[in-house]
C-alpha cells in the first residue's frame, strides 16, 4: 500500500478499498467539483396503487431489492446501544449466502458485537462507519479484510450526496411507520426521538428498506422519512430496546475534578463575554458537559440571558432549559435519552434537524458555523491543539467520530478534558491519531488550568483579567506529566498496515489508523460514536 505525507504530515494511503483518495490538502484548501449523486428515476408504474408496499418479512425485502454479492448496505444509529435490527438484518443476509458486504452505519455500538463473527466469515467485507469497543478492537488488530473509513455525520452525508459511496440498499429502522413508507421516529414503543441520519440514505440509495415495530395507518404524521423515497416496509416484533439509546452517560458527573472542569468552563464562557442575550450552544452528553449546562444554566437565570437556539444532541437538561425560557429552541440532530425524545414530540420549539442542514461542508453553508460556542471532550489532545478522538494512546480504535469534526467551525471550541485517565496524560506531544486541526481548537480546558490556543488573541484579552487559572499548554502539559511520571508510551503499531483512515469534513483523509499488535486486557468503551 502507497502511503504519503499529507498537509499535516501524516501518513496517509492513496487508495483504499480499491478508491483513489484525496489526501488532506489543509483546513479549507480543498474544493469539490461535479454534480451531486442521482438516484434512480422511478415510476409509479411500478408501485402499489393503494400505496400499500408492506413484504412478508425482511429476507423477502432483500430478495425483491436484490441483494448480492459485494453490494452496499447502509443503517442508521438512532436506536444506539439498543439496536437489535441491524444484528437481525445480517443474520438474515449470512442465511441468504450473501458475501462481502460494505457495512455503511452512521455509528455502531457495543450492541454490534454479534456481527464480528460475519465480518470474520466474509459475509461482511469491511466497516465504513465508527467501530465501537468490541468491532475497534477487531479492527484495530488487523483483523478485518477490508480497511475501515471514520466519517463525521456531515462526511458522511458528504460521501453519499457526493458519490463516494452508493448504497445499494438502506435499510432504515423506523418506531413508526405507515404501508406507504412514511417514517418517524418520535412516537412507537421504541421511539427514538428523530431518525435524521437515514436521511441521506432514504434519498440516494437504489432500494429503500423501511422496517418498524409499530405501523399505524396512512399517514404516518409526522414524517421524517419521506414514503416517495421508501421501497418496501417491512413489520418485526421490534427494533431494539429504547431504554439503551442513552448515550454513554447522561448523568451529571460526580467526580470533583470534572465538576471543577465543567465549573472552568461555565466561567470561561462568561469572563469571555460570548454568554449573551441571543447567543448560541452546543454541548455533548457526557457527564462533564452535563454539569457545564447546568452551571451556565445558573449563570444566565442570574443576569436573565436567554439563548436563540442550542444544538442538540438533546438531554434532559437542554430540555429543561427550553422549558424554563433561556433558549428559545433547541435544534436536535439526536437524543441522548428520553426526556428529549418526549420533548421533540410534544414541543413544535425541539426541532429535528439532519446531518444535512447541520453538518454537510459540501454545501451552501450548514448550521455548524452559525453556533457562538460548542463544548466537546476528546481522547488526546496535543501541544499545537491537535486532538483525537477515536483512539486512546495505545492506538485502539475504541470510539467514533460523530459530530465532534464538524463542531469544530463554531466561533468557539472548547474541549473539556480531564489531565489524565488512569494515570496516562490526556495532553501529549503529538495525537496518536489527528482527527481535529489544532487552528479550529481554541480552548482547552482541564482541572489543573486553561489553555488558550495562541491564534485566538481575542480570547487571550477578553479574559486577561479575570481569575481564571490561564496556562501555556506547555506548562500545562509538564505539570501533568510530572504528576503521572512522564509522558505516556507510544503504542505498538505496524506501521506497513492500515486498518482504518480518518477523513476530514470534505472526504479528503486526514490520518491513518494503524494495526496494534495484539494484547491482553483492552478495557472496552461502554459509549458508541456520536
Amino acid at each position: 500500500m502507497k502511503l504519503v505525507k499529507n498537509a499535516a504530515g501524516r501518513m496517509v494511503p492513496t487508495k483504499i478499498n480499491n478508491q483513489k483518495q484525496i489526501p488532506f490538502k489543509g483546513v479549507d484548501k480543498f474544493r469539490p467539483t461535479g454534480s451531486k449523486a442521482k438516484p434512480p428515476i422511478r415510476t409509479c408504474i411500478d408501485f402499489p396503487e393503494d400505496g400499500n408496499k408492506i413484504v412478508k418479512n425482511l429476507k423477502e425485502a432483500l430478495k425483491k431489492a436484490g441483494l448480492k454479492d459485494g453490494m452496499t448496505i447502509s443503517t442508521h444509529h438512532h436506536l444506539r446501544n439498543g439496536d437489535v435490527l441491524t444484528n437481525l438484518l445480517f443474520d438474515t443476509v449470512k442465511s441468504m449466502g450473501v458475501k462481502n458486504i460494505r457495512w455503511f452505519p452512521s455509528a455502531s455500538f457495543p450492541c454490534h458485537e454479534h456481527l464480528i463473527k460475519y465480518l470474520e466469515d466474509g459475509t461482511i467485507h469491511h466497516i465504513e462507519g465508527s467501530m465501537n469497543g468490541p468491532l475497534g478492537k477487531f479492527a484495530s488488530e488487523g483483523n478485518m479484510k477490508g480497511i475501515g473509513v471514520l466519517r463525521s455525520h456531515g462526511g458522511r452525508y458528504q460521501a453519499v450526496q457526493d458519490g463516494e459511496v452508493h448504497i445499494d440498499i438502506a435499510v432504515i429502522a423506523s418506531p413508526t411507520a405507515d404501508p406507504f413508507g412514511n417514517a418517524n421516529g418520535m412516537t412507537g414503543k421504541s421511539a427514538c426521538g428523530l431518525i435524521g441520519f437515514a436521511l441521506a440514505d432514504s434519498e440516494y440509495a437504489d432500494n429503500v428498506i423501511v422496517v418498524t415495530d409499530n405501523l399505524v395507518p396512512f399517514p404516518c404524521i409526522p414524517w421524517q422519512i419521506q414514503g416517495n423515497n421508501v421501497d418496501y416496509v417491512v413489520k418485526v416484533e421490534s427494533l431494539g430496546d429504547p431504554t439503551k439509546i442513552v448515550s454513554g452517560t447522561t448523568e451529571v458527573t460526580k467526580s470533583p475534578d470534572r465538576l471543577l472542569i465543567a465549573e472552568y468552563v461555565a466561567d470561561f464562557i462568561e469572563a469571555a463575554g460570548i454568554m449573551k442575550d441571543g447567543f448560541s450552544l452546543q454541548a455533548g452528553a457526557g457527564g462533564t458537559n452535563l454539569a457545564f449546562v447546568l452551571f451556565l444554566k445558573e449563570k444566565m437565570k442570574a443576569k436573565g440571558i436567554k439563548s436563540r437556539f442550542m444544538r442538540g444532541g438533546s438531554t434532559k437538561y437542554l430540555v429543561q432549559m427550553l422549558e424554563e425560557g433561556l433558549t428559545d429552541y433547541i435544534l436536535d440532530g439526536q437524543t441522548f435519552d428520553l426526556e428529549g425524545v418526549r420533548s421533540m414530540r410534544e414541543n413544535p420549539r425541539h426541532v429535528n434537524t439532519s446531518p444535512f442542514t447541520s453538518y454537510n461542508f459540501h454545501g451552501k453553508g450548514n448550521f455548524a458555523s452559525i453556533v457562538d460556542v460548542a463544548v466537546l471532550g476528546a481522547t488526546e489532545v496535543d501541544v499545537n491543539f491537535n486532538a483525537n478522538v477515536v483512539t486512546h494512546s495505545d492506538g485502539y480504535l475504541l470510539h467514533g467520530i460523530g459530530g465532534w469534526q464538524n463542531c469544530l467551525y463554531s466561533k468557539c471550541t472548547i474541549l473539556a478534558i480531564p489531565s489524565f485517565r488512569d494515570r496516562i496524560p490526556v495532553i501529549v506531544d503529538e495525537v496518536t491519531t489527528l482527527v481535529g486541526p489544532g487552528e479550529l481548537i481554541d480552548v482547552i480546558v482541564t482541572e489543573r488550568g486553561i489553555a488558550i490556543n495562541p491564534r485566538r488573541k481575542d480570547l487571550l484579552v477578553a479574559v486577561k483579567n479575570s481569575t481564571l487559572p490561564i496556562k501555556s499548554i506547555h506548562d500545562l502539559k509538564k505539570e501533568i506529566d510530572e504528576i503521572c511520571g512522564g509522558a505516556p508510551a507510544k503504542p505498538s503499531v505496524n506501521r506497513k498496515k492500515v486498518v482504518a483512515v480518518v477523513k476530514w469534513v470534505d472526504g479528503s483523509i486526514l490520518d491513518s489508523v494503524f494495526q496494534v499488535y495484539p494484547r491482553k486486557n483492552v478495557i472496552l468503551q461502554k459509549g458508541g460514536g456520536e
